[in-house]
């Protein structure tokens, strides 16, 4: 395609994009009520004891604002497949036709990988706050409801895109940037990166966070470079299968 096509292509993906965000938005808008109260649920379970615990509102416009921002957010999780489909269609027609077969399988593992992630980190987060409370030395745990839910929300977040870490890696396998031999090498460097990695995009940087981050993150490093390891051989088949 010419520059003019590609912009054009690349317009109707954003706009198509866009409009998933914005559907995502108002399905969330309308369920605002029950993540509030999942929040605070979960905010109870971390509640040390003789201490109150509760979301409190600081100002009239907070409310709106909070459910504005949680929105937003939300809304991307939501259209995060329509997101993943767009990009992958974009980028395809670089691709030879066996690896645009992959497209459904990479943005199925995508979502799938980041719920999980997302998931971890709701399972997580009670021992995190009970830990970052306990620094409080007894004092009452009062969050104001957009400091509270953006924390949380920028922690599950934080662990779905940590998870998406190996869907970048196959993908790099796939287009021949990297292979899973050199990869392999590079285990101690991973480590490092990947520790590194969770104590950026978790918000608390609690002990709690960090492990149960970064460990699935190494598992799911080495799962990267058996996938690598498997299309390496197929395509080493094909090669002698060719010949």
């Amino acid at each position: 395609m010419t520059l003019v096509e590609h912009l054009a292509e690349l317009r109707s993906r954003l706009l198509l994009s866009i409009a998933a965000v914005a559907v995502g938005a108002v399905v969330v808008w309308f369920a605002y009520p029950l993540f509030i109260g999942e929040l605070r649920d979960l905010l109870l379970q971390s509640c040390p004891d003789d201490v109150q615990c509760a979301v409190i509102q600081q100002s009239p416009i907070q409310g709106l604002s909070t459910r504005l921002t949680v929105s937003g957010y939300g809304g991307l999780a939501v259209a995060l497949p329509v997101l993943l489909w767009q990009v992958w269609r974009f980028v395809t027609p670089g691709l030879y036709r066996r690896e645009r077969r992959l497209a459904a399988p990479f943005v199925l593992a995508s979502y799938v990988l980041f719920l999980s992630g997302a998931a971890l980190a709701w399972l997580v987060l009670p021992k995190g706050l009970a830990f970052l409370a306990g620094f409080g030395a007894g004092t009452d745990q009062l969050y104001s409801v957009n400091e509270y839910t953006g924390f949380v929300v920028k922690t599950a977040i934080g662990f779905g895109i940590g998870f998406e870490f190996p869907v970048l890696l196959v993908f790099l396998q796939l287009v021949g940037v990297v292979d899973h031999r050199r990869l392999g090498g590079w285990r101690h460097y991973a480590v490092v990166l990947i520790v590194l990695l969770a104590a950026v995009i978790t918000p608390g940087g609690d002990v709690f966070s960090l492990l149960a981050l970064s460990i699935p993150m190494y598992v799911l490093y080495e799962v990267s470079l058996l996938i690598g390891w498997a299309m390496a051989r197929r395509r080493h088949r094909r090669a002698l299968d060719g010949s």
